[in-house]
């Protein structure tokens, strides 16, 4: 808008014949960001958004996106104009009725859906989704009569053998979380041992579950189990350990994390020192800061400014105030593709680089992230012409978000300190 740019490129991208053969699990992923801005467009009652939104949803891969913007901002006739073209995607038969059922419930925004039901004009459109609804609902009633999963009086055994059956079918059934929580219901004392057999046992998903349970019950052995369990070659036997020491908070646990932390490096498998360091970043205090920085520059130098494993050590050197983390947190945020790594490298920077207020927060006021621009309208410094421009538009801007205009109005108050 800002630009004057027309919406020529953004329709190309979405009707173009790839639409039609991607994949639906990648679909989000091509044609979500050209959704989003159409739908942030339509907030200022843009007419060419509104429309290319209404003519994807009639025939987009993506429809369910482009129809969720649409629920918040189109106007009830337009939305009742959809209907035919939405449920005309589904069979009227057995499997067309499931996959509409499952749409209809699993929509972000139900607006539509309920003005199809009740479109008096159209009455066997709302006969048919009353029907799909109530067959939905009768067979979650009849799989949950006939759920051959844990059930009152199974045995710890029977709870791993479950697991391990899962992990065994073809195609992989994923039940080690799953049957964690039903071992918190039928664990006591005296399934310890059989526990810590499962934990060290050649049954992956029976060892996996084994890990979590233990872990989230703090038994004194979960800590020396994991360190085991992260070198296993199994990845799935590995991952559970790592997101088992993820979840714990205890005291133990970060006095274990500082010790994985502080290993010289090729000791340890690699997943455990980064866990380690993400725990120390979470919940350490001023003395793990140097092991927090170590793996935050150790993580962009291996595995670069994309790394979802730079999240928490971002977070971290930020709540430590790690002001030494101000250089490489200044690379990754220039070098980083992710707007949300970005946006809390701004927030890291905030609080370690006493040069950010003249210097990236100004830039963020323009970013695409909300908390990024909400958190340089909090620092940027006035003395910058831009910036004060900046924020009086943002103030005045009907589709801005609420955080943000807030933290704008208290820079333009007269009582605002900076």
């Amino acid at each position: 808008m800002e630009l004057d740019a027309a919406l020529d490129d953004i329709e190309e991208h979405l009707f173009h014949p790839d639409d039609q053969l991607t994949a639906e699990d990648d679909a989000e992923v091509r044609t979500g960001l050209a959704l989003s801005v159409l739908g942030h467009l339509a907030s200022y009652r843009d007419g060419g958004a509104l429309e290319l939104l209404r003519r994807y949803a009639e025939s987009g891969a993506n429809w369910q996106w482009a129809l969720d913007e649409l629920a918040v901002r189109d106007d009830d006739e337009a939305l009742r104009a959809l209907g035919p073209a939405v449920l005309a995607r589904f069979p009227e038969d057995r499997r067309g009725d499931v996959a509409l059922a499952a749409a209809a419930r699993n929509a972000f925004e139900p607006r539509p859906w309920r003005l199809w039901a009740e479109d008096s004009a159209r009455p066997g459109q709302g006969e048919r989704l009353l029907r799909v609804r109530e067959h939905g609902s009768f067979d979650r009633w009849q799989r949950q009569l006939r759920g051959s999963g844990p059930r009152p009086g199974w045995s710890v055994r029977a709870v791993l053998d479950w697991a391990q059956e899962g992990h065994d079918q073809h195609p992989r059934v994923a039940r080690e979380s799953a049957a964690a929580r039903c071992l918190s219901a039928v664990a006591g004392p005296e399934d310890r041992a059989e526990l810590l057999a499962a934990a060290r046992g050649p049954r992956e998903a029976a060892r996996a579950a084994a890990l979590r349970h233990l872990a989230e019950r703090g038994d004194e052995d979960a800590l020396t189990l994991i360190e085991e369990a992260a070198a296993d070659p199994a990845a799935l036997v590995s991952q559970a350990a790592l997101a088992s020491f993820a979840r714990m908070r205890s005291t133990a646990a970060v006095v274990r994390a500082r010790q994985w932390a502080a290993a010289p490096e090729g000791t340890l498998p690699g997943g455990l020192q980064t866990a380690a360091a993400e725990m120390l970043a979470c919940c350490g205090g001023a003395h793990d800061a140097d092991a927090v920085l170590r793996a935050l520059r150790r993580t962009v130098r291996d595995e670069g400014p994309d790394s979802g494993a730079l999240w928490p050590l971002v977070d971290g050197v930020g709540r430590l105030g790690v002001d030494c983390a101000a250089p490489v947190l200044r690379h990754v945020y220039r070098e980083t593709a992710s707007s949300q790594l970005r946006g809390r490298t701004a927030a890291a920077l905030a609080l370690t680089d006493p040069s950010f207020a003249a210097g990236f927060a100004v830039e963020c006021l323009w970013d695409c992230e909300e908390t990024t621009r909400a958190l340089a309208a909090e620092y940027a410094a006035t003395g910058d012409e831009r910036v004060v421009e900046r924020l009086r538009r943002l103030a005045a801007d009907p589709a801005e978000e609420a955080g943000v205009q807030s933290a704008v109005r208290g820079r333009l108050s007269p009582d605002a300190g900076r």
